[in-house]
């Protein structure tokens, strides 16, 4: 590879990282846990933007934490899908030979 193909390359990386920033930025998620006791949103980011919890679910506290956690990490999980998946796409639009990621 010349080193202008490599510049170019890193040219692209460059604005495709600022693409997938803007996109994560962009991106909201939605779990639920214990049938949709407790509910939760997140951005790309991991931020919590809100947090949903049916009446009957701050009976008992333990649970309650439980279901929280549960939601929490299973938003925290979609990010991750969604960054993967978004990360995915962009890499092919590198060039990059088969199988350098």
């Amino acid at each position: 590879m010349n080193p202008k193909q490599l510049q170019e390359m890193m040219s692209r990386a460059q604005d495709m990282q600022r693409q997938m920033q803007q996109k994560m930025q962009e991106t909201v998620v939605e779990a639920s846990s214990g049938g949709g006791a407790v509910t939760v949103k997140m951005n790309g980011q991991k931020q919590v933007l809100s947090v949903h919890i049916e009446k009957d679910a701050a009976a008992d506290v333990e649970m309650l934490q439980d279901l929280i956690t549960a939601a929490v990490n299973e938003a925290g999980r979609r990010v991750d899908e969604a960054t993967q998946s978004a990360l995915g796409g962009m890499l092919g639009g590198l060039g990059l030979p088969p199988g350098m990621f």
